[in-house]
């Protein structure tokens, strides 16, 4: 638990200073990242958190929290106008202005993804889905937090135009996934991994991650035009998703 709550910490933390390195302007690098991370968190959500989830937990209409998982990303994207995905909207709101409904958003979306996962306990069954996709998720989430918090510190320094300022509100989408980590292992330690919270947690979180994925690999072919570079990041992130799965 420790070292995914680390991993997960320092990722944005890090990422959030690519501001320095690569301007907003150039993207190319994001796309490049945002197709390899989308084709990852597709794959792993198709080949584990679904077969997993449902073949487990047939019995509390999983399928509805799958769907309740969609849409709620969809619901927070309204305010988070696509920051998950690698969207910068510097236009979005005036220059000194904070903005919270996005940090709220990105806090709701981060936690979520972090409290499925889950450490293996004893005396807990050892064929819950958490347990068994728990760095294969883990890696997913990574990947998946690095071109958001680069988008997410570049939309803060639009706005607060101070590198320090931005960075201390970063540390609130920090915190997400670490504090939804802490939340499952601790708070929710008596409750079954393949019980109702769990089913219900992972069921939000896999819908989530469809509408991401699907969106991000939407997105990097606009108009269906081919984009060799594009297509070799989405096929290295289903290879890597893949072979992940024989380790």
């Amino acid at each position: 638990m420790f070292i995914a709550i680390l991993v997960l910490f320092i990722t944005v933390i890090l990422s959030g200073f690519l501001v320095k390195i690569f301007p907003p302007t150039n993207t190319k690098w994001l796309k490049m990242a945002l197709a390899f991370s989308g084709a990852y968190l597709f794959t792993i959500t198709i080949i584990h958190l679904l077969p997993d989830v449902l073949r487990n937990n047939s019995g509390f209409g999983v399928g509805y929290w799958i769907l309740a998982g969609f849409f709620l990303q969809l619901v927070l994207e309204l305010f988070s106008h696509g920051v998950e995905h690698g969207h910068i909207h510097h236009h979005h709101g005036r220059v000194g202005s904070m903005p919270f409904l996005l940090l709220g958003s990105l806090f709701v979306h981060s936690f979520l993804e972090g409290s499925i996962l889950v450490e293996h306990r004893h005396g807990i069954s050892n064929h819950s889905h958490a347990n068994d996709n728990f760095y294969l998720v883990l890696l997913g989430i990574t990947l998946h937090h690095v071109p958001a918090a680069f988008a997410l510190m570049s939309v803060l320094l639009s706005r607060l135009e101070n590198f320090r300022k931005a960075f201390l509100w970063l540390l609130i989408f920090a915190l997400g996934s670490p504090l939804g980590i802490i939340f499952s292992n601790t708070v929710l330690a008596q409750e079954a991994p393949d019980g109702l919270i769990y089913t219900a947690l992972t069921g939000l979180v896999a819908g989530n991650f469809l509408h991401i994925s699907t969106t991000i690999l939407f997105e990097t072919s606009p108009d269906h035009h081919f984009n060799r570079n594009k297509l070799i990041a989405t096929l290295l992130g289903l290879v890597l998703a893949i072979m992940s799965d024989f380790i």
